[in-house]
């Protein structure tokens, strides 16, 4: 009996270390703060704060979705003027209401950082907002995505050594529970 419970014992210690690697997420299932992008990277992104305001701007090729919110309670800015300088070039924003607004960029910013800055109006209330868009080179590549691949190898190769591991003991222990019956029924 005491055989027994302690493989029942190594057992679950060995399923609780089986579980207990690394696991990580798909494609767009992590949950990050950052979307992900199609091909698996997160799409280059700035903030800026003030007091009073927060502008986040998001940059998908050439296209740059900016969001205005109060920066108190993240609720939207709706009505409000913005003028955005993105490096030495004053942008052309499309107000798409709620404080979202776009613009389309006439390339693709080279790797690299970005000065941003914003001055928003709203009523009698204005405020300078600064930012940087910071682009790595190996943010638009294969790089993440080959780093993606290592991590979910890793991850299913600790899995199978546990789930191995676990089968090996629940079969050691059916074999000795086994070699038991038969010792104590030739007795």
């Amino acid at each position: 009996m005491k055989h027994h419970a302690f493989s029942a014992r190594l057992t679950g210690a060995l399923l609780a270390a089986s579980l207990s690697g690394p696991v990580t997420a798909g494609p767009g299932h992590d949950h990050d703060d950052a979307p992900q992008a199609s091909s698996g990277s997160a799409s280059p992104r700035f903030e800026a704060v003030s007091d009073a305001f927060e502008l986040v701007g998001i940059l998908d090729g050439k296209r740059l979705t900016l969001y205005l919110d109060r920066a108190d309670d993240n609720s939207p800015v709706p009505n409000a003027k913005l003028e955005v300088e993105f490096g030495s070039v004053k942008l052309q924003l499309a107000d798409k209401g709620d404080g979202v607004f776009e613009a389309e960029l006439n390339e693709a910013p080279a790797p690299g950082v970005t000065p941003v800055t914003a001055v928003v109006a709203v009523g009698a209330e204005s405020d300078l907002l600064a930012g940087e868009l910071d682009i790595h080179a190996d943010d638009h590549g294969e790089e993440a995505s080959d780093a993606w691949s290592a991590r979910s190898i890793v991850s299913a190769a600790g899995l199978g050594v546990g789930a191995v591991a676990l089968l090996a003991v629940i079969g050691w222990g059916a074999h000795r529970a086994l070699a038991g019956r038969r010792e104590g029924a030739a007795r």
